[in-house]
């Protein structure tokens, strides 16, 4: 069995309140972070495994990437093209974030190999409003010490960050960032990945 230090989920929202242009300003931004030098640095110190979600309504998720190890800045970068034109599988419907959630612990149910740490990345601009609720499936995955942080994008939901905090993140030093609107998404990513990854340049 393959031994990494992290294992994460990038979970993506592709309901309707995402437009398709806002879409490709979310895949353009993470991939942008991930091609970030001090990102790349962070995330080849040791191997990790990368995973990426796209998610919306009820019973709309795909995975887009399974699990995939990164061991090398030239791994780092495949992931992130597969990042920068992911495909829009899922219907733009309404936005289920706990079964988002489950679709992520289902996901790291999976992981071929031992982590020490396991996140998941909830990247969204709304509030849940279908499925099942967040807080009980965050609440079993925090018992299971996976971390949940959060990126919340404001410009329909000026107070989405409390939302999250009260029902989305938990798991072992969790946090969530904002950003006010989609062409401040490439930096909040950047930030946030290299505060998950130990980078203390910021």
């Amino acid at each position: 069995m393959d031994h990494v230090d992290l294992a994460m989920v990038l979970a993506v929202d592709g309901s309707a309140s995402v437009t398709y242009e806002e879409f490709g300003l979310i895949a353009g931004g993470m991939a942008a972070a991930l091609r970030d030098p001090g990102v790349v640095a962070g995330l080849t110190r040791a191997p990790v495994m990368l995973s990426l979600l796209l998610w919306s309504g009820a019973g709309a998720q795909e995975v887009i990437t399974d699990w995939t190890r990164i061991a090398s800045a030239e791994d780092l970068t495949r992931f992130a093209e597969g990042v920068d034109n992911m495909p829009r599988l899922v219907r733009a419907g309404q936005t289920a974030i706990g079964e988002a959630l489950l679709a992520s612990l289902t996901l790291l149910a999976h992981l071929p190999a031992v982590t020490k740490r396991s996140i998941v990345n909830v990247i969204g601009d709304g509030r849940s409003n279908d499925g099942m609720a967040p807080g009980p499936v965050r609440d079993r995955m925090a018992a299971a010490d996976i971390t949940i942080n959060g990126l919340c994008i404001l410009h329909e939901e000026p107070d989405l960050l409390q939302s999250y905090t009260e029902e989305v993140i938990g798991g072992p030093g969790a946090f969530a960032v904002t950003c006010r609107d989609y062409p401040d998404f490439a930096e909040a990513m950047r930030q946030k990945l290299a505060r998950e990854i130990g980078d203390p340049i910021v």
